[in-house]
């Protein structure tokens, strides 16, 4: 579903991104695990073309995406859950799911998948005339994942989806992003917590300095020492 070729981004003089490839297949959970400044995030958003690339090709579906506009990779059903929520905090909870469904035109799916996203996530029904900058982090988690559920994602990216998160909200989003999953929806998953995520994943990749270093079935990755001792705690 999702091919990234030797993928490049400089910050002027500095280069975030050395060259990553890596596949996604349709209905996969695939992590990329790393340490701060890896360059997980960059490979994000030069995937949805937020950053400009200095090299490589993202293709989707077998479609070369590389140069096109956000708005119409996110029309393309390729989207994007950012690092920090990015919730319109000044809007109440409905109007930033409703936002997420701006480049669809179908009224009563939108209303259906409403119905879906709340079924995932009922603390939002629950908050939904609420102003959405006074949610908790947990539910401002959930409410950016519902936000993007509304765009009809076929493939999500999810950047650090537990950050700052309570334990035991970890647990609950981690087994909201695995029932996404199951109801067929790809997912690209960067995440700090390398346990939680290679425990869902089927694959990963670890990135280091803006390079893949390894990659290979999660449970594989999970018994290698030196996976372990870096990002799992020995």
């Amino acid at each position: 579903m999702l091919k990234v070729t030797d993928l490049t981004v400089h910050y002027g003089a500095i280069q975030a991104l050395r060259g990553i490839s890596f596949e996604v297949d349709q209905g996969e959970i695939i992590t990329l695990i790393g340490s701060n400044g890896a360059g997980k995030t960059t490979t994000l958003h030069g995937i949805s073309n937020i950053i400009r690339k200095s090299g490589g090709a993202v293709f989707f579906d077998g479609a070369d995406i590389s140069g096109l506009s956000p708005d119409r990779i996110v029309s393309a059903g390729l989207i994007q859950v950012p690092e920090g929520r990015r919730i319109f905090a000044n809007l109440s909870v409905k109007d930033n799911l409703e936002m997420g469904a701006y480049t669809r035109r179908d009224r009563p799916a939108i209303r259906d998948d409403m119905e879906n996203v709340f079924t995932l996530f009922p603390r939002l029904k629950e908050r939904l005339r609420q102003v959405a900058g006074t949610l908790s982090g947990g539910e401002q988690q959930m409410l950016a994942m519902g936000r993007a559920l509304m765009s009809k994602p076929r493939l999500l990216l999810l950047d650090e989806p537990s950050m700052g998160l309570a334990p035991i909200l970890v647990d609950e989003i981690f087994s909201i992003i695995k029932r996404i999953n199951e109801t067929g929806t790809t997912i690209l998953l960067v995440e700090q917590n390398a346990f939680k995520a290679l425990g869902l994943a089927s694959r990963g990749y670890i990135l280091e300095t803006g390079q893949v270093i390894k990659s290979g079935p999660a449970k594989e990755l999970m018994k290698d020492d030196a996976v372990k001792a870096a990002y799992l705690g020995g």
